[in-house]
């Protein structure tokens, strides 16, 4: 057995490599920059925001998905959504989307995932619903195609390869009176999971709060968490 003195061992130095070789097969920095997003999604998603070259599975969610592109288009980035014909674009200006950097392609038909990728050639942020399934080497292509481009992609649904999945549940809707009145606010629970972190990531949030902004709760005790719940 070869004896090793203390001064011969480089911890540091032994990070820095395996810092590299992660880096190597993940294509992308580990410290790279992200891009930003609400202070409340920001505590719960891995680096704390967007992280470029990367893609999100997300719930079917419209809020969740306006509260995602809100900061990144206040910071000037370019977004685009893909399969989305009834986006509401008042609620997306309402939780902080910039329509003025906001890109719709309503209906791409069956070439969703070949418009998807198109314009992740040029948009640093795409949402889409996929209108089909993409095959392992349509993901694995385009997966390519984010890294080589910086661009961000949030999916609604499952997504093979995902940096991310940021689910909804239990949903709690405050506003009604006795039988009449309007939905003034919903509470609701935001979990991320990631590769990065080997627990989930709970907090509570209102999405919308009275004022139809994103708004940070504490977080609960416990939640019953349902994987991508469709919440509107």
């Amino acid at each position: 057995m070869q004896n090793v003195s203390q001064s011969e061992v480089h911890p540091e130095g032994d990070v820095l490599r395996l810092r590299a070789q992660l880096e190597r097969v993940q294509g992308r920095r580990l410290d790279a920059p992200v891009l930003p997003v609400h202070p409340a999604l920001a505590a719960l998603l891995p680096g704390g925001g967007l992280r470029p070259g990367s893609a999100y599975s997300i719930a079917p969610s419209a809020s969740l998905l306006f509260a995602l592109l809100a900061a990144a288009s206040q910071a000037g980035s370019w977004c685009g959504v893909v399969g989305v014909p009834r986006l509401g674009v008042e609620a997306a200006e309402g939780l902080g989307v910039d329509l003025s950097r906001l890109v719709l392609i309503p209906d791409p038909g069956s070439r969703w995932l070949a418009v998807t990728a198109t314009i992740a050639e040029v948009l640093p942020v795409v949402a889409v619903r996929p209108g089909g399934r993409a095959s392992d080497g349509d993901v694995s292509r385009l997966a390519a195609r984010l890294r080589d481009r910086g661009a961000v992609l949030l999916v609604q649904g499952p997504w093979a390869q995902a940096e991310a999945s940021i689910g909804v549940a239990d949903p709690d809707w405050t506003g009604l009176g006795q039988g009449h009145g309007y939905l003034a606010r919903r509470e609701l629970t935001v979990t991320v999971t990631s590769r990065r972190t080997p627990v989930p990531r709970r907090g509570r949030v209102l999405l919308p709060a009275d004022d139809g902004a994103l708004v940070s709760m504490r977080a609960p005790a416990a939640a019953s968490y349902a994987p991508l719940e469709a919440v509107g």
